[in-house]
């Protein structure tokens, strides 16, 4: 191998671990069989997301999950490996990826690292169970406007009495 080769490896291996250490989850999935329409398809719910993936050779993920620490990763980069990378939602991609599987049988879970921890495939599934961020902060929000919304009906419900009692 020339030495310009080994540099563009080498400069691809570190892309790959900066990303590894920007992301509060990267799940690693076997994508062969999709056809090209699932593959847009999937990458678009991807991207809507905030979710990048991209598909990676698998001595260059070896690597760089060893450089950011993520080692015990390694058996899942055998065969056609694409990763899909959140630096924001760590539940995201999990949901994603495990909702599109559902349908398009090709698409198969692998692994990956969720908030800085190395996942197993149960693990991952049980990720994509769980409701979103914005779920979440929905049900907050109704269980703090619940209380509210009882006394408004209450004071609603006193003022009509009292309009029926003046008439």
């Amino acid at each position: 191998m020339s030495k310009e080769t080994v540099a563009v490896k080498a400069q691809k291996v570190e892309e790959v671990t900066e990303q590894l250490n920007k992301s509060v989850s990267a799940i690693v999935v076997d994508y062969r069989g999709l056809t090209v329409e699932q593959v847009t398809d999937l990458r678009k719910q991807l991207r809507e997301a905030g979710v990048k993936m991209e598909v990676i050779k698998n001595k260059v993920m070896v690597r760089a999950a060893e450089k950011a620490g993520y080692a015990d990763m390694n058996d899942v980069f055998s065969g056609p490996t694409a990763v899909a990378f959140s630096e924001e939602d760590p539940i995201a991609p999990a949901k994603i990826l495990a909702n599109f599987a559902k349908t398009a049988d090709a698409l198969q879970l692998k692994g990956g690292m969720v908030e800085g921890k190395v996942a197993t495939l149960d693990e991952i599934q049980e990720y994509a169970t769980m409701p979103s961020r914005e779920e979440l902060l929905a049900t907050i929000a109704n269980l703090l406007q619940a209380p509210v919304r009882n006394v408004a009906y209450a004071v609603k419900a006193v003022a009509e009495k009292g309009d029926e009692d003046a008439a």
